[in-house]
C-alpha cells in the first residue's frame, strides 16, 4: 500500500546516524531528522532509537526522487493534544453549598479582601509609622 503525506504508520529502526534514524516503512525507507526524533532537545540519537525499534512516524512529506521524511516528534504532539482535553466541571455542585444572593457573596469577598489587603499594608509599613520603636 503506498504511503499518504500526513498519514501516521508503524515503522522499524533500520540504521541510527548522527543527523537522524533511517526507519522502514512498508518496504520503503525514509529518514525521520534529529529534529523530528522528540519533543524534547536531542543531543544523542541513541537515547531516543535504537536499530530494531518499532516506531509510530508521520509521513511529513513523498518527495519526486524517493526520499520520505518521517517524524516521530509530530506523532507525540498530536497523542499530547487528544490527552490535554479539558476537565469536565460539575458547576451545578457548586451552587448548592450557598444559598447566599450574589450581593451576599460579593459583600463577604470584599470584605474578605479588605482584611488581607490591611495586614499585608500593616506588615510592608515601616516600623516608625506603626509605632514600634
Amino acid at each position: 500500500m503506498p504511503l499518504k503525506q500526513g498519514e501516521i504508520v508503524e515503522g522499524k529502526v533500520k540504521r541510527v546516524a548522527p543527523f537522524g534514524a533511517f526507519v522502514e516503512v512498508n518496504g520503503e525507507t525514509g529518514l525521520v531528522h534529529i529534529s523530528e526524533i522528540s519533543i524534547d532537545y536531542v543531543q544523542d540519537i541513541n537515547d531516543y532509537v535504537k536499530v530494531g525499534d518499532s516506531v509510530k512516524v508521520k509521513v511529513m512529506s513523498l518527495e519526486e526522487k524517493g526520499k520520505i521524511n518521517l517524524s516521530i516528534k509530530k506523532v507525540l504532539e498530536e497523542e499530547r493534544k487528544k490527552s490535554c482535553r479539558p476537565a469536565e466541571v460539575d458547576w451545578s455542585a457548586n451552587s448548592n453549598k450557598t444559598n447566599m444572593s450574589f450581593e451576599d457573596m460579593l459583600s463577604k469577598f470584599k470584605q474578605e479582601s479588605d482584611k488581607k489587603i490591611s495586614s499585608l499594608k500593616l506588615t510592608k509599613e515601616p516600623r516608625k509609622r506603626r509605632g514600634i520603636q
